[in-house]
């Protein structure tokens, strides 16, 4: 099954430790959503990654193919977080069925910290992104 990345799970070597099994596809884009930092994450100290829905928008990320335990495993790295289908489109502008994460709650609007967003930034050059 197809896993929708967006954010510090962009980062190869968290998702390697995270789901070893899981194996790194392609780049693809998520339309009519956009990336916010919203909440409060104690162990990152700052807001975390989501995405809401918004018209004409889109978030860059990468598919990983993964299996059902490791859907598993990211359920429990994902707390706060639901898991939520998606079409995605690939590199060929294909249509992808995925499962991400988003974020549960009303929340606000929240400033990620420097550590938090060196992982995702290092994902995003993991996948030549950025």
């Amino acid at each position: 099954m197809h896993y929708f990345a967006y954010a510090s799970n962009l980062n190869q070597k968290q998702m390697k430790e995270r789901c070893p099994d899981s194996k790194p596809l392609f780049t693809a884009v998520l339309p009519n959503y956009k990336l916010v930092f919203t909440g409060w994450s104690r162990q990152w100290r700052g807001g975390m990654a989501s995405i809401k829905s918004y018209r004409g928008d889109r978030v860059r990320g990468a598919i990983y193919e993964v299996t059902e335990a490791c859907l598993q495993k990211l359920d429990r790295y994902e707390s706060g977080y639901n898991r939520l289908k998606v079409t995605v489109f690939g590199e060929d502008d294909e249509p992808i069925e995925a499962i991400t994460y988003i974020k549960t709650g009303q929340l606000e609007d929240a400033t990620p910290s420097k550590e938090y967003l060196a992982v995702i930034q290092q994902g995003l050059r993991d996948w030549r992104l950025f």
